[in-house]
C-alpha cells in the first residue's frame, strides 16, 4: 500500500499537467530508491551474486564428470578426486591468506602511478596485496566496529577513482572469487590425467594458487593492479583463469613424461555420454561465472545485477551455442562425421572465449567470438600430434588457445568501458604476455622441484593397473 502512493501523486499531477511532469515525478522516487546509491544493501544484486557463486561452484562437479567421461574407466575415481581435491585445498588457502594477497586494499607492494589528467592523484600500481586484518578473514569477524557488522560491509565499485558501494556484502565476493580460485587449477588436470600422482598434485595446488594464481588475480582484477590500471580489460577470466590454466598445462607437459603408450587406440574415453552431462552443467555454471562477474563493474553500470550482467548472461548463451555448432561443422569436413565429443569440446571453447569479452562486447561480436574460437580451438587440438605433447585432455588447445584468443579479441570488439582498436588490442596483448609468461616460468619450476624430490607421475605399472586402484584402492564399476 505504502508503495502506490508515489504512483498515485504521480498520476495525478500527470492528469493534471501533462506527460512531462509525470515522466519527473515518476522519477524521483526511482532515484532514491536505489540501494547501491545510498550505500545500503541492493537486495537484488546481493540474491544474484549469491546464485552466480553457486552456479560457479556447481561447475566443479561438472568438471569432474566432463574430464571423467574421457579418461579410461580404470582412471575415472582418480579423475574425480584430483578435480575435487582442489575445494578443500583452495578453499583454505583462499581463507587464510589468498583473498588477502588478491584484493587487499592498500597493497603491501607498490608505486606510485602518478596523477590523473584532471590533476588528481592516481592510486597507486600493486603488484601484491596484503592486509594483517584479512589474515584469515578476521576483519569480517570484528564485532567491535561502529555500524553494521564487519561481515555486512559493502564492498565497492570497481573503479580506481571515486568508487563508490555497489550494494553487495564484501564477505559476497569475496566468496564468489574463491570459486574462481578453485576451480582454475582443478582446470589443468586435464592435461596430466591418468599420470598424476595424487600426493604431488595436492602439493602443486597448494603451491600454485599461492605463487601464479593470487599475484595474476591481483594485477589484473585488484583496482590497484598494475594491470588493471594499464587497461587490461578481463570482465570474468580470460586471462586470471583460461591463459593461467593453459599456459600452465603446457609447461608440465614439457617437463613431465607422456602416459604409457601414447600415442595409441586404446587412449578412448570409457563415456562420452559423462562427459556430455559434465558439458551441459558447465555452460549453466557458466552463466554465473560470467554474468555474476558484473560484480565488479564501475559505478556507471550499477546496478550489478542490471544491463551489463543481462549482455554478459546474453553473451555467453550466444558464443558457446555458436562455437559448438562450429567445432561440429568443421569435425564434420575434415573426417565426415560430426561426433558429440566435438560438440561438448566445441561448446566449452566458446565459453572460454567469451569469458574475458562477456560484459564488454556486443550480441554479434559474440556470435563472431564463438564461430572463430570453435574453429581455432579445433585446429590447435588437430595440431597437437604435429607438437608431439600428450595433452590428455586438451587443456592446452581449448583452455590455453580459447583464454588467450579471447583475452586479444575483447581488445578489438569491446563497446565499454573502452572502444576496441588497435590501442586496446595491444594493451590485451601486453597483459596476455606478462601474466602467461609469468605463469609458465612459475610452473615450470614448481613441476620440476616436485618432479625431482616426491615425484610428480606414478610408476608405468601403476598406469597398466589404472589409478583408481593404485592410488586410491577402489574401482569405479564392479561388474560381474
Amino acid at each position: 500500500m505504502v508503495r502506490t502512493i508515489p504512483f498515485l501523486c504521480a498520476l495525478l499531477i500527470a492528469l493534471a499537467t501533462g506527460g512531462e511532469a509525470w515522466a519527473q515525478a515518476a522519477a524521483e522516487p526511482l532515484a532514491i530508491s536505489a540501494p547501491h546509491l545510498k550505500g545500503t544493501y541492493d537486495t537484488g544484486s546481493t540474491a544474484w551474486v549469491l546464485i552466480s557463486a553457486a552456479l560457479v561452484f556447481f561447475m566443479m562437479p561438472g568438471l569432474a564428470l566432463f574430464y571423467g567421461g574421457m579418461v579410461r574407466a580404470k582412471n575415472v575415481l582418480n579423475m574425480f578426486m584430483l578435480v575435487m581435491v582442489c575445494i578443500p585445498i583452495v578453499a583454505v588457502e583462499w581463507v587464510a591468506y589468498g583473498y588477502n594477497m588478491a584484493f587487499a586494499v592498500p597493497s603491501a607492494i607498490a608505486l606510485d602511478a602518478g596523477k590523473g589528467p584532471d590533476g588528481q592523484d592516481l592510486p597507486k600500481h600493486s603488484y601484491l596485496g596484503w592486509d594483517p586484518g584479512l589474515v584469515f578473514m578476521q576483519s569480517f569477524a570484528d564485532m567491535t566496529v561502529d555500524g553494521p557488522n564487519a561481515y555486512e560491509r559493502i564492498v565497492t565499485s570497481g573503479d580506481t577513482v571515486d568508487a563508490t558501494p555497489n550494494g553487495v556484502p564484501e564477505l559476497l565476493f569475496a566468496m564468489f572469487q574463491m570459486m574462481f580460485a578453485i576451480i582454475t587449477p582443478a582446470l589443468i588436470v586435464g592435461a596430466v590425467a591418468e599420470r598424476v600422482k595424487f600426493s604431488a598434485w595436492c602439493v602443486f595446488v597448494a603451491l600454485w594458487a599461492t605463487i601464479v594464481y593470487n599475484p595474476v588475480c591481483h594485477w589484473v582484477w585488484n583496482v590497484n593492479g598494475w594491470l588493471f590500471q594499464k587497461g587490461v580489460l578481463d570482465f570474468a577470466g580470460g586471462t586470471v583463469v583460461h591463459v593461467l590454466a593453459g599456459v600452465s598445462a603446457l609447461a608440465l607437459l614439457l617437463i613431465l613424461p607422456k602416459r604409457k603408450g601414447y600415442p595409441g587406440a586404446q587412449f578412448v574415453p570409457h563415456s562420452v555420454g559423462w562427459t556430455l552431462i559434465g558439458a551441459a552443467m558447465l555452460m549453466v555454471g557458466w552463466f554465473g561465472f560470467n554474468s555474476g562477474s558484473a560484480i565488479a563493474v564501475g559505478k556507471d553500470f550499477l546496478p550489478v545485477a542490471g544491463g551489463v550482467a543481462v549482455l554478459a548472461f546474453a553473451t555467453t548463451a550466444i558464443a558457446g551455442s555458436a562455437a559448438s555448432g562450429a567445432w561440429m561443422f568443421v569435425e564434420w569436413l575434415k573426417v565426415g562425421k560430426p561426433t558429440a565429443l566435438g560438440f561438448a569440446s566445441g561448446m566449452v571453447a566458446g565459453l572460454v572465449a567469451i569469458t574475458p569479452c562477456a560484459g564488454h562486447v556486443s550480441p554479434l561480436a559474440a556470435l563472431i567470438i564463438g564461430i572463430i574460437s570453435g574453429v581455432v580451438c579445433f585446429l590447435a587440438v588437430q595440431a597437437k600430434p604435429l607438437l608431439g605433447y600428450d595433452d590428455s585432455l586438451d587443456v592446452v588447445g581449448v583452455h590455453g588457445v580459447g583464454g588467450a584468443l579471447g583475452a586479444l579479441l575483447v581488445g578489438l570488439f569491446c563497446m565499454r568501458p573502452a572502444l576496441g582498436g588497435t590501442a586496446q588490442f595491444l594493451i590485451q596483448l601486453e597483459g596476455l604476455l606478462w601474466s602467461g609468461g609469468y605463469a609458465f616460468l612459475c610452473t615450470l619450476v614448481l613441476g620440476i622441484l616436485i618432479d625431482k624430490t616426491i615425484g610428480f607421475t606414478v610408476h608405468p605399472m601403476a598406469q597398466s593397473e589404472g589409478l583408481d586402484i593404485a592410488e586410491h584402492g577402489e574401482s569405479a564399476y564392479h561388474l560381474t
